[in-house]
């Protein structure tokens, strides 16, 4: 078989960059390992964990009434139910890219694809039809393989009882306590979850502080807010050995914890992901490999092998969906000779706990570690007149600015709905916006994205809801 473009991975990064290919023209073949197009991202994490956690966040705001005098009984929780309407979500968003697949002629082969030379990849097939030829040879290649959770050694155990985060996700139950291992997004996420549905939930977390290398003005008021729901949040605490006690696990604990052995229904490992970089036959190629497994890739996403590209979770951190989508639309632009480059000045992220953290651009700490002078507006959303309206107060706004030039740097949010109020920040900053500008857009009251205008007016002492005058 002969291609102009194969695509191998057919997650957000693989099948935009197969779809923008072929719509510019090109012969393009996607191979994924999945019977189903839309990767980790659809299958196994972004999709089904935010659909679990619109019914954590639904049964929260519930709750939340209570201070309104609206009472509500305690719910009813039909976990095969709740599974099967998120498997429903999967199944039509996964149903529409095998349709825009065909639509676009982009070949879709469902194998396991090994480099043989620069050229070249081997098919092995993976459902039960088979190939008349298994050997699929390309101009181009981009290698969308993504990543997949990382795993402890020595935490590890033969038992249903022990989860990643895929496992978690697929609700086996409701486990009486949870342990989860690691205070990151995927943990802390899968964690609102568990807790909302009624597990006690205990975090350990290896580290100072929960989120690690999230601004710690964000972290604080999400901090404050999950003591209340989680049975308890160990910082600076190892989890040393795992037993299985069949209906249990117990587990030892290292650190500042009086009660080093406890037992728990379920643990969830959630200590980060690796990318998808082994087992590709790379050694066949010119492309090099990082030491921690990432694909070396310049600003067009093009490999030291000038036939392959690689994009998303494999080629670099952050390991963010639509960082991979963008990747892939300029590796495929770079390849169709267009002058482009990938160079974001800002690649939003967003946790989606309650409440939700997002940031874009540069953050503070960055900010120190580079020496570089900034200055920093914070808005309290407790002068908010729509955070006082729905009694979400705990948030705050925060813009990082050039004290120079006025230029928007960074921005973080914390607080309900900061994932979708981050856009604004990230158009401003990638735009190269002024304070000024911020400032002068009209927002609509009463809103949350006031607060963005707000926290710019708290730069030049004009914030109409606090009194912070500008320092001389």
């Amino acid at each position: 078989m002969n291609t102009q473009l194969v695509v191998i991975g057919g997650g957000p990064g693989g099948y935009a960059a197969a779809f923008l290919a072929a719509d510019l023209g090109m012969k393009v073949t996607l191979v994924e390992q999945d019977a189903k197009l839309g990767g980790v991202c659809l299958l196994r994490g972004c999709i089904p964990s935010k659909a679990l956690l619109h019914v954590a966040k639904t049964m929260a705001d519930a709750r939340h009434l209570d201070d309104w005098g609206v009472n509500f009984t305690p719910p009813e929780i039909d976990v095969a139910a709740m599974r099967a309407q998120k498997e429903k979500a999967i199944a039509n968003l996964t149903g529409g890219l095998k349709q825009i697949a065909a639509k676009r002629n982009v070949q879709v082969i469902r194998a396991k694809a090994t480099f043989e030379d620069s050229n070249t990849l081997k098919l092995e097939v993976q459902g039960d039809k088979p190939l008349d030829d298994d050997h699929l040879r390309f101009e181009h290649c981009i290698i969308a393989t993504g990543s997949s959770p990382a795993t402890i050694p020595a935490l590890s155990l033969p038992t249903h009882r022990l989860m990643d985060s895929t496992a978690a996700l697929n609700l086996p139950d409701l486990p009486e306590s949870l342990l989860v291992v690691g205070g990151g997004y995927i943990g802390l996420e899968m964690s609102t979850v568990y807790a909302a549905l009624g597990a006690k939930v205990t975090v350990v977390e290896l580290t100072d502080g929960l989120l690690p290398g999230v601004d710690r003005d964000l972290v604080k008021p999400l901090h404050k807010k999950l003591e209340g729901q989680f049975a308890a949040i160990y910082l600076n605490t190892k989890v040393t050995g795992l037993k299985d006690l069949k209906d249990e696990i117990e587990i030892t604990l290292e650190g500042n914890v009086e009660q080093k052995v406890q037992r728990f229904s379920r643990v969830l490992v959630s200590v980060g992901r690796k990318p998808n970089s082994a087992g590709l036959g790379l050694e066949k190629t010119k492309v090099q490999v990082t030491p921690q497994g990432f694909i070396v890739v310049d600003n067009r996403r093009q490999t030291n092998d000038a036939n392959i590209f690689a994009i998303g979770d494999v080629a670099g951190e952050p390991m963010l969906a639509h960082k991979a989508a963008h990747e892939g639309k300029a590796a495929v632009e770079a390849l169709a000779g267009h002058a482009v480059t990938f160079e974001p000045r800002a690649i939003p992220a967003v946790v989606f706990t309650d409440p939700e953290i997002a940031w874009a651009g540069l953050t503070e700490t960055q900010a120190k570690q580079q020496g570089r002078a900034v200055a920093v507006a914070m808005f309290p959303w407790a002068a908010s007149g729509r955070a006082q309206a729905v009694g979400r107060t705990e948030g705050l706004t925060k813009w990082l600015i050039d004290p120079e030039t006025e230029r928007v740097l960074g921005c973080g949010i914390v607080g309900y709905t900061a994932g979708d109020l981050i856009a604004e920040a990230v158009l401003a900053i990638e735009m190269g916006a002024s304070a000024r500008d911020v400032v002068e857009t009209i927002h609509p009251h009463p809103t949350f994205s006031e607060t963005l205008g707000a926290a710019a007016e708290v730069f030049f002492g004009t914030a109409t809801d606090i009194y912070k005058p500008k320092r001389p």
